[in-house]
């Protein structure tokens, strides 16, 4: 069920990808439709965020920067597009305890572990961040492999490109309480966190 104003961005949004960018999703099937889940992609472009909430039939939770909910109309927006606020330049718990409180909730998050747009293409490294909220909160985790989305619009360009895109979806990654224990502290979040990106890279 979404509510009008986040089903009227779903739908350009949707419409756009597949009439513009003509695109292409591929293990459908494998998408985790009910129940809180932790949804993570690779990051090439500011497309990605829309691209990504399309592919489900209910609302998702997403981040955005801090810089972007300026007061009035943008802050109600985001708001109703289920955005979280991020301040990249100085970063903190707040964030991700809010993630981690979203997802305990029931609902479903987007995060981009490589916390910033590629500039070349290629898969960065994972920031243990992610791994922390694998971790805390215990719930399914979707790895997504996102292509064609930068040459529609690269990283630092205002121009949108007619490029084709294609979602690669993985098989989710469920892990009990047991193997969660694993992965503890902080460098069991940085493991969790490259195993996160592994799987993304495998699609």
């Amino acid at each position: 069920m979404m509510r009008w104003i986040y089903w009227t961005g779903w739908l350009i949004f949707r419409c756009a990808f597949r009439s513009v960018f003509g695109l292409r999703v591929r293990g459908r099937g494998r998408l985790v439709e009910k129940g809180p889940v932790l949804v993570v992609a690779n990051h090439q472009s500011f497309l990605d965020p829309p691209l990504i909430g399309t592919l489900y039939e209910s609302e998702m939770h997403f981040l955005a920067r801090k810089t972007l909910f300026k007061k009035g109309f943008f802050e109600w927006l985001y708001g109703q597009w289920n955005s979280i606020p991020v301040d990249q330049e100085k970063p903190d718990m707040s964030s991700l305890k809010t993630i981690i409180r979203r997802l305990k909730e029931g609902n479903r998050v987007l995060v981009f572990p490589e916390g910033a747009r590629t500039m070349d293409g290629s898969l960065g490294k994972a920031q243990p961040g992610v791994g922390l909220i694998a971790v805390k909160a215990g719930v399914p985790i979707q790895p997504i492999r996102i292509r064609g989305a930068r040459r529609a619009l690269p990283r630092g360009s205002g121009r949108i490109r007619f490029a084709r895109i294609e979602v690669h979806i993985g098989e989710p990654i469920v892990l009990g309480k047991s193997e969660l224990k694993q992965f503890s502290g902080k460098d069991g979040y940085a493991r969790m966190a490259d195993r996160i990106m592994a799987a993304i890279g495998e699609l």
